[in-house]
């Protein structure tokens, strides 16, 4: 069986697509197939998925974070997203022929990497020690909250002696994981605070839905409120109970849901017979589908 990784770096840089374009080049140059990438001003962040065998995804992270040190300065990066890198975070999905046990072997030799550059790393997900360390404790306050030097209760893992993040890249966040749904629901009609409360009804870590990451924003440039969201385990919690509860939420506030917007590729539970009517904002091309995607990379090999 042909082995698939897969990595999602995010990036802290979403204005400057030049660069952007540069960087997704560098990383095509490792072999890789390219699946998505993104970019967004309000949230000044890229992300970008590609698959691969496990050689050739590590080389391509490791040229993707030397990018990233080289061309982003995070000391003065605004943006609306948590971030504290400009390799914010690097996760690694074991897809096909292997086991996350694969997926935490790459995480750690491309967290190795990067500490050489000079960058502290923390390791997150199934790669921590012990595994589950959430991307939320790490990245809370953001880089800000960092620059007087690490807290004794959030130390890196490499190297454990790092007492500052680096001075323009800060430190990024290395994992191991499962596929996940990370998706935008915008929503025109109610203010920040608004989608704030909406976001607080459906996370986990408010008595929401299980494995949901929620924040509500305002973005100035489109005029818009958003629910931004990840869903750890689509398989536990459908995407269509989620987008039914904003809905509901929004409705009551006298809003309107504009848009739906998928970061990356969609896992299977997105686009599965009956979500097409209830996620009715979706238009999902095949070539968004993260196992359509898998298959056809598989088929060239």
């Amino acid at each position: 069986m042909i082995p698939v990784l897969e990595a999602v770096p995010n990036f802290s840089e979403g204005r400057d697509l030049e660069k952007i374009q540069a960087l997704v080049d560098t990383i095509a140059k490792k072999d890789v197939d390219i699946l998505d990438w993104s970019a967004d001003s309000d949230h000044h962040r890229c992300v970008v998925t590609y698959i691969g065998d496990p050689r050739s995804v590590i080389s391509a992270s490791i040229a993707a974070a030397k990018f990233a040190v080289r061309e982003f300065d995070l000391s003065h990066h605004r943006g609306l997203h948590p971030r504290i890198g400009a390799l914010d975070v690097l996760p690694f999905v074991p897809l096909r022929g292997l086991h996350m046990s694969d997926a935490i072997a790459a995480a750690h030799e491309v967290g190795q990497a990067i500490s050489s550059l000079g960058v502290p790393v923390f390791f997150y997900g199934e790669a921590s020690n012990p595994p589950g360390r959430g991307l939320a404790e790490l990245r809370r306050g953001g880089i800000e909250a960092l620059q007087d030097g690490f807290h004794k209760n959030r130390k890196p893992d490499l190297p454990s002696s790092a007492k500052f993040p680096h001075t323009t890249a800060g430190a990024t966040c290395v994992g191991a994981r499962d596929v996940l749904l990370a998706w935008n629901v915008l929503v025109a009609g109610i203010n920040e605070e608004q989608a704030k409360v909406i976001a607080s009804k459906i996370r986990e870590r408010d008595g929401g839905f299980s494995g949901v990451r929620a924040l509500g924003i305002y973005l100035h440039q489109r005029e818009q409120a958003q629910i931004s969201m990840n869903i750890e385990d689509t398989m536990r919690t459908a995407p269509t109970a989620v987008y039914e509860e904003i809905t509901q939420a929004v409705s009551e506030m006298a809003g309107e849901v504009v848009g739906i917007e998928v970061i990356g590729m969609a896992p299977d539970a997105l686009v599965l017979p009956g979500s097409e009517s209830r996620l009715d904002l979706l238009n999902l091309d095949p070539k968004r589908v993260l196992s359509f995607r898998v298959n056809e990379y598989v088929q060239t090999r």
